[in-house]
């Protein structure tokens, strides 16, 4: 039988990517992961977040490669589309695991 100290249970943690990891971009990931791609003000109101904050946010994921932004028109309204590249579809993969690995490793 063997047994981890506690700090080897806890060392995904260490690896974690910490772009994700702020609340604000890991609720905009995890709305993107369950959906093709949203509109800006979709993802503005089920987040809660200001326009200002979510612009921020997905500022920081697109320069991490984790989200394309597109923007276009749908009639004569500006509109900004927002989709999980493959790169941040399999970081966002690979942060559910860690932290997984990470919650299922602590005691009762």
């Amino acid at each position: 039988m063997t047994h981890e100290t506690p700090s080897e249970g806890l060392q995904p943690i260490s690896e974690i990517d910490r772009v994700i990891h702020e609340p604000a971009r890991l609720m905009i990931l995890a709305h993107l992961y369950v959906v093709d791609s949203a509109d800006f003000l979709f993802l503005m109101r089920q987040t809660g977040l200001t326009f200002g904050n979510l612009s921020s946010h997905m500022s920081k994921l697109e320069a991490a490669g984790y989200v394309h932004v597109a923007k276009g028109f749908a009639g004569r309204k500006p509109r900004t589309m927002l989709r999980l590249t493959g790169k941040g579809r399999e970081a966002f993969k690979s942060y559910r695991q860690s932290m997984k690995q990470v919650l299922d490793g602590l005691p009762d």
